[in-house]
């Protein structure tokens, strides 16, 4: 009996040790976990795994916020978000996006015709309706180095930011239900003119407000600064059916909307 019991208890130990050696943290940030890599692959508390495999584990993770307030792509991934970002995939993830949101929609029991006006809808600016990608191209990041404010900002006024793929469908989809669209931008204040002039020219238009950060607004966070202004909106007695953006800091705090709806961009994070 004696003998059986040990044999199990060493079996089951041996199990949860394999087990355990899985248990790999893609950015090696908890203690003890060390890392090696090569051009093709990444090795991790003693596992071996291919390094588009590890990339694509990294953005995933980006994107349904496990991982948080990274500063940069990390070195060896920044080529595969940049394939992902261009990509046809990437697309395709924003269309499915947009198509639950027409769901959404549906399910709402505005209409046009019964629409009091108090019935609203948020958006984001940045690679939520305008899309930055053709920064990053011109300048090679795509997340591997910090944003240069001032050459972002140059950049925007430029006024050059061509529509995200699929999202003026459902600008206007909502737009010609009744329902009020707020645009919630992280932009300064002073980028207005540029802003309108590029929205307008990418095909976006008869929004109800656009809020951009006042010199009051830019020692927030991202994450205070837009929930002051959805309380705001609560406030005046709208009904925010739903909030879509690229990042979280666009839903987190109160008052919270009816729904979300996150667009992928593992490019950067803004808290």
């Amino acid at each position: 009996m004696d003998r059986t019991m040990f044999l199990s208890l060493a079996l089951a130990s041996l199990l949860v040790g394999v087990v355990s050696a899985g248990d790999w943290n893609i950015l090696n940030q908890l203690k003890g976990l060390g890392s090696s890599s090569s051009q093709n692959s990444v090795v991790s508390s003693g596992i071996k795994t291919n390094l588009k495999q590890y990339c694509e584990s990294w953005r995933t993770n980006v994107e349904v916020h496990n991982i948080r307030k990274f500063d940069v792509v990390p070195q060896e991934c920044v080529s595969h978000v940049e394939d992902y970002m261009t990509s046809s995939q990437y697309k395709d993830d924003v269309e499915r996006a947009v198509d639950e949101v027409i769901l959404q929609l549906g399910s709402m029991c505005c209409s046009k015709t019964k629409c009091d006006g108090m019935d609203a809808w948020i958006f984001d600016v940045d690679d939520t309706l305008l899309s930055t990608i053709p920064y990053h191209k011109k300048n090679g990041f795509f997340g591997g180095e910090k944003l240069n404010s001032t050459k972002f900002e140059e950049w925007i006024q430029k006024r050059k930011a061509p529509s995200v793929p699929h999202m003026k469908k459902l600008y206007r989809e909502i737009r010609e239900r009744g329902i009020k669209i707020f645009l919630i931008s992280s932009r300064k204040e002073y980028l207005r003119s540029a802003t309108v002039d590029n929205l307008i020219e990418a095909g976006y238009y008869g929004w109800s407000n656009l809020i951009l950060r006042g010199l009051e607004d830019e020692q927030k966070e991202v994450k205070q600064y837009k929930s002051e202004k959805r309380t705001w909106l609560m406030n005046l007695g709208y009904r925010v059916w739903g909030v879509m953006g690229d990042q979280w800091s666009s839903f987190e705090g109160c008052p919270l909307p009816k729904r979300t709806f996150k667009l992928p961009n593992s490019i950067y994070y803004v808290a």
